[in-house]
């Protein structure tokens, strides 16, 4: 059955152990699809870390900005973990993409994310929770991340918030 899953939460709260383990037990041929890019030793050393704890046999994608055409070829039968939301929009805030763009990519997302023949387990962080930033580019990260968010979880048959190493089922 094609299911969507959406877990958020804050950072190093066990989302992408949650959705690694969901996709364990599912029986499908996993693809991850990893948004991070290794633009630093510190990520270099992070993005190992987490190969190492997927099975040798899922196939990894990376693909910093064209999520929604990476999951638009999935076939009936996989699951792609789409690890992290979050990072997808930094890189193209970074990318210098402009705000109207970024939305437009959400909501095709959002829609391609609807119709796939895949199921999708999308891993998210949550950033509002804290004090308001000061400059506009981290607000803006701020404010686009929440959009996103409401977005996915609107639209997926299943939600999880994780905290603490604990996933709380809340759709």
């Amino acid at each position: 059955m094609k299911k969507t899953i959406f877990i958020s939460g804050p950072v190093r709260s066990g989302k992408s152990r949650l959705a690694v383990e969901l996709a364990k037990k599912s029986g499908k041929r996993v693809v991850f699809l990893a948004t991070a890019q290794a633009l630093d030793p510190q990520m270099q050393r992070r993005i190992k870390a987490h190969k190492k704890e997927r099975p040798a046999a899922w196939h990894t994608i990376e693909e910093p900005v064209a999520v929604a055409a990476v999951i638009k070829k999935r076939l009936a039968g996989e699951l792609v973990i789409l690890d992290c939301i979050t990072l997808w929009l930094s890189n193209m805030l970074l990318a210098g993409l402009g705000l109207a763009v970024i939305n437009a990519r959400i909501k095709k997302f959002v829609e391609t994310i609807k119709t796939c023949r895949a199921a999708v387990i999308i891993v998210s962080n949550e950033v509002g929770w804290g004090i308001v930033p000061e400059n506009k580019l981290a607000r803006d990260f701020r404010d686009i991340a929440g959009t996103a968010n409401q977005k996915i979880a609107a639209v997926a048959d299943e939600v999880y918030l994780c905290a603490s190493g604990i996933p709380i089922r809340i759709k």
